[in-house]
């Protein structure tokens, strides 16, 4: 069984959990204010096994599903099993902390926010599969299907003035910086894809 089929049996179970327990989705979720003040920064981490209902939690599922596998495998073509299996987990879990560090800034003295949801670290793997693929389709709503590194200059201009406007309770900053840390991070680690990406990228036809 892959790692990424793992991380979702995880995070569905903890999810499905968490809204039967109301005190561990208190105690779990992403609140600045509170870490800040108690220093439960183990939220950073908690927060990305909860989900806020059952389409938040089969969106970022369905997408891990279906893109963390082979990133999983290229981490472990390049380093071996074991090492590649924790090289991938630094990009998907890493993700999911460090996307939520600018919110972390933004509403340390904010007592209402709060924020949950593996985004930030599925955002990463999609960004380390562009840098691996990125003429793969990416397709959105099952019919329309433009390949991944256009999707991706989209998905971050959508990310970046979506965060500005705010007021649609989605924290698109942890979506942008996911995007970012995870195909910076799959960069630094597989540095030999680069060529690659570009080579992919000049040989691209439209038709």
């Amino acid at each position: 069984m892959s790692v990424t089929i793992i991380l979702i049996i995880i995070t569905v179970g903890i999810s499905l959990y968490a809204w039967q327990n109301e005190s561990l989705m208190h105690k779990w979720i992403f609140q600045p204010y509170a870490v800040q003040r108690d220093n439960s920064w183990y939220r950073f981490i908690t927060s990305g096994f909860l989900h806020a209902d059952f389409t938040h939690l089969l969106f970022n599922m369905f997408t891990l599903f279906f893109f963390g596998d082979v990133v999983e495998l290229v981490f472990k073509s390049v380093y071996g099993d074991t090492t590649g299996v924790l090289l991938y987990l630094l990009v998907y879990l890493g993700g999911i902390i460090v996307s939520d560090i600018p919110t972390f800034f933004k509403h340390r003295n904010d007592p209402p926010y709060r924020a949950l949801g593996a985004s930030g670290g599925v955002s990463s793997i999609v960004f380390a599969s562009i840098l691996f693929y990125p003429t793969l389709d990416i397709c959105l709503f099952a019919f329309i299907c433009i390949p991944g590194f256009i999707f991706g200059v989209l998905y971050m201009m959508y990310s970046y003035f979506s965060g500005k406007r705010m007021g649609d309770n989605i924290n698109h900053d942890a979506h942008l910086y996911g995007a970012l840390y995870g195909f910076l991070l799959s960069l630094l680690l597989v540095p030999q894809a680069l060529p690659s990406f570009v080579n992919q990228i000049a040989n691209w036809r439209m038709f």
